[in-house]
């Protein structure tokens, strides 16, 4: 089957987890991606526990399944000339270092653009190249913090929370992604490459903004953390959770749970209306699951065409049958650890889907291939180069 971007070279210097992310999605999508660490070391993630048998990291293997791994010291003159040479050789260039390391090295885009025009040259940091935060280090926890995703995350007069997952990394990682997709399509249309400069805390916000701005500058209130209320519900066995969005579906859902006296009291009539008034809602809701088993009231929902789910644990998610009709749990042949279960692909294109099948590299599997077969070195270089630490 063809591959969306089986024609695209990708040198990625990314490591931890917003960068491979990025690099994850190319990958999936049929891209080359070369993924270059430290000799010795590798990735910071690499032997992360969990660990597979065979020592590899859990989460390692699958942000960075179907790539290749050289080894580079970049650090080195030595090795940052061979990075040239390889940079001729690709389209694409992804790196989250800490801002003005790549330009210490003698690697920034302005640098590399010398030895390849048309390169594309993605970095994504903290707080991005520019602005009064720049220099700062970061990692999730700060961007989820900074960019005001903390700040509605939570339950109202408690602390602030954490995300469940990093999606302080996760959303750079995607945003990087979709903007090297249209670099690559803007060079196909002029020839020209160019720079590409994510920032997590950038990335954060303008997903946290989306609807908290208009709350703020339309409605004039600060957006609050809420909790769980007015979308999860106590149930006789568990928790359900109750998304009736439009007039049609409230309406509706009145019905099912015999309160049509509530039908048309303009105050519910919109979710944000009915938001506002969530302490007089919950308890009539509450009073109507709170009697009844979780299956009861996703068949009694489900039947109105309302949506409506469970709220199942991560063990019955990973068994969920729909997830797995459609391919969102499979197994990757580690070459050391042998089977291991990793997410599938959720890039679902008829012609050129997502393919994530293949598995993660041990650390400098591809160092023979790459510099022997894409840079014609011979295999005494290379053994000497090794010899030197420079691979």
């Amino acid at each position: 089957m063809s591959k969306a971007l089986e024609d695209v070279k990708v040198l990625d210097f990314t490591r931890v987890f917003a960068g491979p992310f990025c690099t994850l999605q190319l990958a999936d999508l049929g891209a080359e991606v070369i993924k270059v660490e430290i000799p010795g070391g590798g990735d910071a993630i690499r032997y992360d526990p969990p660990r597979t048998e065979g020592g590899e990291g859990g989460i390692f293997i699958i942000l960075n399944r179907g790539k290749k791994s050289i080894t580079l010291n970049i650090s080195t003159k030595r090795g940052q000339e061979i990075c040239k040479e390889l940079v001729k050789k690709v389209d694409v260039v992804v790196e989250n270092f800490s801002p003005r390391v790549m330009e210490r090295l003698g690697l920034s885009y302005e640098e590399l653009k010398k030895v390849n025009p048309g390169l594309i040259y993605a970095s994504v940091s903290g707080f991005g190249h520019t602005g009064p935060y720049s220099a700062r280090p970061s990692y999730d926890p700060i961007a989820q913090a900074m960019g005001g995703l903390m700040s509605v995350t939570g339950v109202e007069g408690g602390d602030p929370l954490l995300t469940g997952m990093p999606l302080g990394d996760y959303f750079p990682g995607l945003y990087s992604a979709i903007s090297i997709l249209a670099a690559l399509h803007y060079r196909s249309n002029t020839g020209e490459g160019q720079y590409i400069d994510i920032s997590m805390q950038d990335s954060v916000w303008a997903t946290t903004a989306v609807t908290g701005l208009p709350q703020y500058f339309m409605a004039g209130e600060v957006p609050r953390r809420h909790g769980n209320r007015g979308q999860v519900y106590r149930a006789k066995d568990g928790h359900i959770i109750i998304a009736v969005g439009n007039v049609g579906q409230w309406n509706n859902f009145l019905r099912v749970i015999e309160r049509e006296d509530l039908i048309g009291l303009e105050k519910y009539g919109s979710w944000n209306q009915r938001a506002q008034h969530v302490d007089e809602l919950q308890p009539i809701i509450e009073g109507w699951t709170s009697a009844r088993s979780v299956e009861e009231i996703v068949s009694m929902l489900s039947d109105a065409h309302l949506p409506c789910s469970a709220v199942p644990t991560f063990e019955q998610v990973v068994d969920d049958a729909h997830l797995l009709s459609r391919d969102m749990l499979i197994e990757v042949e580690q070459v050391i650890s042998g089977k291991v279960k990793v997410p599938g692909s959720p890039l679902k294109l008829s012609k050129t889907p997502g393919n994530a099948t293949t598995p993660a590299p041990f650390l400098g599997e591809h160092n023979q291939e790459i510099y022997c077969g894409l840079l014609g070195y011979s295999d005494q270089e290379i053994g000497k180069l090794a010899d030197e630490g420079i691979i």
